[in-house]
């Protein structure tokens, strides 16, 4: 992003952006919370990270982030492929403001095949996928 280049999905009501997701190349999104937990078990890393979701207020609950990951993932497809790894957190049982919700849900990511790689601080989780070139 320093250099003037970012990746997003954008979703749209008409002309209204209500909501995004930020992913990119592991080199262009080097930090994730919980750094040092993530590197003491770090196999390798991600050709890709998914890394943060902005929803709209009055947007919220109605799918948005869900559909800004499928964006997401369809350009990751586009742009090559490869292993694309997120963050997103476990709401399961815990009541979470939508608004802090910046990586997603862990419910959200297995929905579009995602795997729990391991726990990632108190209620975050790597979660991993292998995304197939576009043809």
């Amino acid at each position: 992003m320093r250099e003037g280049r970012a990746h997003a999905a954008l979703v749209y009501d008409d002309a209204k952006c209500v909501g995004w997701c930020q992913f990119g190349p592991t080199d262009e999104l080097p930090r994730i919370k919980h750094q040092r937990a993530y590197r003491s078990e770090l196999d390798a890393l991600p050709d890709w990270r998914i890394t943060c979701f902005f929803v709209d207020r009055d947007y919220r609950h109605r799918g948005v982030a869900a559909v800004a990951l499928e964006g997401a993932l369809r350009e990751i497809a586009k742009l090559g492929g490869g292993t694309v790894e997120s963050y997103p957190q476990e709401v399961e049982g815990r009541a979470v403001s939508a608004s802090f919700l910046h990586n997603g849900t862990i419910s959200m990511f297995e929905r579009n095949g995602f795997q729990r790689i391991r726990r990632l601080g108190k209620s975050h989780w790597v979660l991993a996928k292998v995304v197939n070139a576009a043809r």
